[in-house]
């Protein structure tokens, strides 16, 4: 039994494959689904349209992008204050030789 639901599994990754994008009521209609509260598949509807309309990104892009930049951000942040620890260490040692 397990090998048949394995099978069917497969089957249905393989045929399903690239049809995401068309499909973009799945998201929404499996949260009728599981909560039945039409009200918040509508807002999730509405803000991924929303979303998707002001930064021409999916939803998942979008937060994926921002949390890239703020990594960048913080490592930039990080660099710097090694920069300047050690330019401060540097002038402490020239100017206890002095």
């Amino acid at each position: 039994m397990k090998s048949l639901k394995i099978i069917f599994l497969i089957l249905h990754l393989v045929f399903l494959n690239s049809c995401l994008h068309s499909t973009a009521l799945l998201g929404p209609g499996l949260t009728v689904a599981t909560t039945g509260n039409i009200m918040q598949a509508g807002f999730q509807y509405g803000a991924n349209t929303a979303i998707k309309k002001e930064t021409g990104k999916d939803t998942l892009e979008h937060i994926k992008d921002a949390v890239d930049n703020e990594n960048k951000d913080k490592k930039l942040r990080l660099k710097f204050t090694e920069i300047i620890k050690k330019r401060i260490h540097n002038i402490k040692q020239k100017l206890s030789t002095n």
